[in-house]
Protein backbone atom coordinates (compact mmCIF):
# COMPACT_ATOMS: atom_id res chain seq x y z
CA UNK A 1 0.00 0.00 0.00
CA UNK A 2 2.68 2.24 0.68
CA UNK A 3 4.32 1.86 -2.39
CA UNK A 4 0.99 2.41 -4.55
CA UNK A 5 0.81 5.89 -2.33
CA UNK A 6 4.13 6.89 -3.13
CA UNK A 7 3.60 6.22 -6.75
CA UNK A 8 0.30 8.07 -6.77
CA UNK A 9 2.12 10.99 -5.17
CA UNK A 10 4.39 11.36 -7.05
CA UNK A 11 2.40 10.74 -10.33
CA UNK A 12 0.37 13.70 -9.02
CA UNK A 13 3.57 15.92 -8.76
CA UNK A 14 4.69 14.94 -12.33
CA UNK A 15 0.85 16.53 -13.55
CA UNK A 16 1.69 19.66 -11.33
CA UNK A 17 4.92 20.00 -12.66
CA UNK A 18 3.74 19.42 -16.33
CA UNK A 19 0.14 21.37 -15.87
CA UNK A 20 1.40 24.06 -18.38
CA UNK A 21 2.16 21.91 -21.54
CA UNK A 22 -0.51 18.70 -20.25
CA UNK A 23 -3.38 21.84 -20.29
CA UNK A 24 -2.76 21.99 -24.26
CA UNK A 25 -3.96 18.70 -25.00
CA UNK A 26 -7.55 18.97 -25.49
CA UNK A 27 -8.82 16.68 -22.80
CA UNK A 28 -11.40 17.84 -20.94
CA UNK A 29 -12.96 19.92 -24.10
CA UNK A 30 -13.91 16.81 -25.92
CA UNK A 31 -17.20 16.04 -27.90
CA UNK A 32 -19.56 15.05 -25.10
CA UNK A 33 -18.16 17.16 -22.39
CA UNK A 34 -21.14 19.27 -20.76
CA UNK A 35 -20.68 23.04 -20.13
CA UNK A 36 -23.38 25.39 -19.08
CA UNK A 37 -22.25 28.60 -18.74
CA UNK A 38 -24.71 30.95 -17.47
CA UNK A 39 -24.21 35.29 -15.80
CA UNK A 40 -22.77 34.24 -12.64
CA UNK A 41 -22.37 29.99 -12.76
CA UNK A 42 -20.34 27.94 -14.67
CA UNK A 43 -21.31 23.88 -14.31
CA UNK A 44 -18.81 21.71 -15.99
CA UNK A 45 -19.26 17.90 -16.41
CA UNK A 46 -16.08 16.10 -18.50
CA UNK A 47 -18.31 13.19 -19.34
CA UNK A 48 -16.24 12.13 -22.75
CA UNK A 49 -13.11 12.77 -20.43
CA UNK A 50 -13.98 10.51 -17.61
CA UNK A 51 -14.45 7.74 -19.51
CA UNK A 52 -11.69 7.72 -21.84
CA UNK A 53 -9.88 7.87 -18.58
CA UNK A 54 -11.28 5.37 -17.41
CA UNK A 55 -10.64 3.30 -20.50
CA UNK A 56 -7.30 3.77 -19.85
CA UNK A 57 -6.54 3.09 -16.80
CA UNK A 58 -8.20 -0.04 -16.77
CA UNK A 59 -5.91 -1.14 -19.79
CA UNK A 60 -2.86 0.17 -18.01
CA UNK A 61 -3.81 -1.68 -14.39
CA UNK A 62 -4.86 -5.01 -16.64
CA UNK A 63 -1.12 -5.06 -18.42
CA UNK A 64 0.36 -4.23 -14.96
CA UNK A 65 -1.39 -7.13 -13.46
CA UNK A 66 -0.49 -9.44 -16.29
Amino acid sequence: MQKLLFLLGLLFLLAAVLWPWLSRFPFGRLPGDIVIERDNFTFYLPFTTSILVSVLLSLLFWWWRK
